[in-house]
Order: C-alpha cells, then sequence, then structure tokens
C-alpha cells in the first residue's frame, strides 16, 4: 500500500486531504510541525510526502530542500501543497527539489493525479 505523509498544521485541511488520499486508498500518516516531519520521514520513508509552505518549526521549503539534498530520503516525491500560489513560489519549490506544486485549496482530482504520476510503479 503507498504511504503518503502529510506535513500540515491547518486540522481543516489535514482533514481534507486525508480523507481525499484514504478515499483512494492510501496509506496517510501526518505531522503539524517541520521539525518533527524530517526524523519522521527518515525513520518511516514514505513513498510520497505532500508539504504546507507555512509550518510550525522548519518551513516547508526548508524542509523539502533538505530531503532533496539527503541521500536517505532524495528519492522520495515531494508536493508542496500551498496557499503560496505565486509564480516565485512555485520556481522557488521547483528549485528546491519539490516534484510538484499543488494551489490550496486543493482539488481532489489535480491532487490524485499528481500523487499517481509520481507514484507510479513504486508500490
Amino acid at each position: 500500500m503507498t504511504t503518503v505523509f502529510l506535513v500540515e498544521d491547518s486540522l481543516t485541511d489535514t482533514e481534507v486531504m486525508t480523507n481525499y488520499l484514504k478515499q483512494a486508498g492510501l496509506m496517510v500518516v501526518s505531522t503539524n510541525n517541520g521539525d518533527d516531519a524530517q526524523s519522521q520521514i527518515q525513520s518511516q520513508k514514505p513513498d510520497l510526502v505532500i508539504l504546507d509552505v507555512i509550518l510550525p518549526g522548519k518551513s516547508g521549503f526548508e524542509l523539502c530542500h533538505q530531503l532533496k539534498t539527503n541521500s536517505h530520503t532524495k528519492a522520495i516525491p515531494v508536493v508542496i501543497c500551498s496557499s503560496k500560489e505565486t509564480e516565485a513560489d512555485k520556481l522557488w519549490g521547483s528549485m528546491l527539489g519539490a516534484d510538484a506544486y499543488i494551489s490550496k485549496p486543493v482539488d481532489q482530482l489535480q491532487l490524485m493525479q499528481t500523487i499517481k504520476q509520481l507514484t507510479v510503479g513504486k508500490s
């Protein structure tokens, strides 16, 4: 089963995305803090990570960069999911190694298509 690690500090967004992911048959692990996320992701090795940008502790941008420059986590696809939706934000996410960038509010179809594209053949 594909495991998605969700890092999101909004309880509402966490519930919405968790419901979308579970409806698609995915297992969801989540935290609301950027600092906690890095060690949990390293130990649990999920199939995909979804990051909000504005988080307590490390930002999603910082966490993305750290995951993508670490030999143990660099192959894990990272999707940034944020209300910060300027072209500059999207470019910055891409430069830091994000595999995709989705704007909030999250569109269920777009989220599922993105995850499918990034996890094909992984589970």
